[in-house]
C-alpha cells in the first residue's frame, strides 16, 4: 500500500476491523479524515495507517 493510494470506504472498514457505517461515522464525525464526493468516501492510506496505529494503543 502506498502513502498517497485512496482507499474506499470499504476497504477502510476492512483495514480498521469495523463495519462500514462506523467508519462513515467517523468521517463524519472528523475523528477520521477522509472525503465524500457525491455520495462515495475517500481516504488517504497514510492517515487511515495513523488511525490505525491510534485505535491500537486506546485497546
Amino acid at each position: 500500500m502506498s502513502i498517497s493510494e485512496k482507499l474506499s470506504l470499504e476497504q477502510v472498514a476492512e483495514i480498521l476491523e469495523l463495519k462500514p457505517v462506523t467508519v462513515k461515522r467517523y468521517a463524519r464525525e472528523g475523528l477520521l479524515d477522509g472525503e465524500e464526493t457525491q455520495g462515495t468516501w475517500v481516504f488517504e492510506a497514510e492517515k487511515v495507517m495513523k488511525f490505525k496505529e491510534l485505535q491500537s494503543k486506546l485497546r
